[in-house]
């Protein structure tokens, strides 16, 4: 479990701290410990055979993320289970979820991210994680060149009915002007639309420098708003119903020229192939860098269930 640099998430198990596999034994050892200095050292840390169990996870998380945070503006189908705990994802489990740092096209990002699972695959399901500065060095210097400048990110989102989320499970509301007072605080661009429909432009960065570290990492979703990311089959069919810039996110340069299908490949494909797999047993968390570390997830099979959670 190691990319080419050698680098792999910390694995701390009861073993390693002296003492038997319950929850309350991990509490204990979160509280002893410089938790912040040992994620930016470590960028990501799996606490391993704790057996922690579902009603027993807020204690575990208000140690890991005390500052839980709600997944407000998220692009991602997700449900919420409890106190700013939601499922990981609902994408169909057939399917590879590519690299990426949480809410990248966001003014505001989770600088923490924490993973429980609740249920384990029977077969895959792996949690991939990459170092995103290895990832950012893994690209063609034509394609970090390229996107020097930054993206820009579109949203369509339906009133109600609608492909895509709409913009009342975006943001948690279905207040307007609750709406309006958040993307004017995110230095978005929006406008209200026929049927309740609403569009949202942002500008934003493709690379960030951790607050602590220095060091430059890949941060950004193109690849994933990208129609490219769709497959050949499914970019054609969008294609001949409706343009780019209406899907219900779509990504260009900063200065709204197209992204070349290559470039979000080729980002894609090297976050993929310098990820490390983090597997899953029942009761086990992950923690990480939301800026050092993207992360994904590998097909599955079985009733894989997956919670996450989120901290500033």
């Amino acid at each position: 479990m190691t990319d080419r640099n050698g680098w792999s998430p910390l694995e701390i198990t009861p073993g390693d701290v002296g003492a038997a596999a319950t929850p309350e034994v991990l509490v204990e050892h979160l509280d002893s410990i410089d938790l912040a200095g040992l994620l930016v050292r470590e960028k990501a840390v799996v606490f391993r055979g704790f057996k922690v169990p579902g009603e027993g996870l807020d204690p575990v998380l208000d140690r890991l993320l005390p500052r839980r945070l709600a997944y407000v503006h998220g692009n991602s189908p997700r449900t919420k289970v409890g106190s700013n705990v939601y499922t990981s994802t609902e994408y169909p489990q057939e399917y590879t979820i590519s690299m990426h740092n949480e809410m990248s096209y966001a003014h505001a990002w989770p600088t923490r991210l924490a993973f429980y699972c609740a249920v384990a695959p029977e077969t895959g399901g792996a949690t991939p994680v990459v170092d995103a500065a290895l990832w950012l060095e893994a690209l063609d210097p034509e394609v970090r060149e390229a996107f020097e400048a930054g993206v820009r990110y579109t949203q369509n989102l339906h009133g109600g009915k609608g492909l895509g989320k709409s913009w009342q499970d975006t943001f948690e509301t279905g207040d307007r002007d609750e709406v309006d007072v958040f993307l004017k605080e995110a230095e978005a661009e929006w406008s209200w639309g026929p049927g309740n429909s609403l569009k949202v432009s942002q500008l934003r960065h493709s690379t960030m420098r951790h607050p602590v570290t220095g060091a430059e990492v890949w941060f950004n979703q193109s690849d994933q708003w990208h129609p490219a990311s769709l497959g050949d089959d499914t970019a054609k069919a969008l294609a001949q119903i409706m343009p780019a810039d209406e899907l219900p996110q779509s990504v260009t340069f900063a200065d709204g020229s197209p992204i070349p299908d290559e470039y979000v490949l080729q980002v894609r494909d090297r976050g993929l192939e310098n990820a490390v797999n983090v597997d899953w047993y029942e009761g086990d968390l992950l923690l990480i860098d939301n800026l050092l570390v993207g992360h994904g997830r590998r097909p599955f099979t079985g009733p894989r269930r997956i919670l996450v959670a989120m901290s500033d």
